[in-house]
């Protein structure tokens, strides 16, 4: 199974997230880590962002 890879641009697209949220979280251990692609570019696994949008929204839907 391939994995397909997300860029900043996209990422925050689909997240709703700014790029300091983002980077916010991922520091905190909230968000998946991101993959070194170069010296100047990253990326993110989609089965991970996929993974943390099921999370979040299994956790909004969790009556408290």
């Amino acid at each position: 199974m391939t994995t397909r890879l997300i860029r900043l641009a996209e990422m925050l697209a689909r997240t709703g997230l700014s790029r300091s949220t983002l980077y916010r979280l991922e520091a905190d251990g909230k968000f998946p880590r991101r993959v070194k692609l170069g010296a100047r570019s990253v990326a993110w696994h989609e089965a991970g962002l996929l993974q943390w949008m099921e999370s979040r929204a299994a956790a909004a839907n969790t009556p408290n």
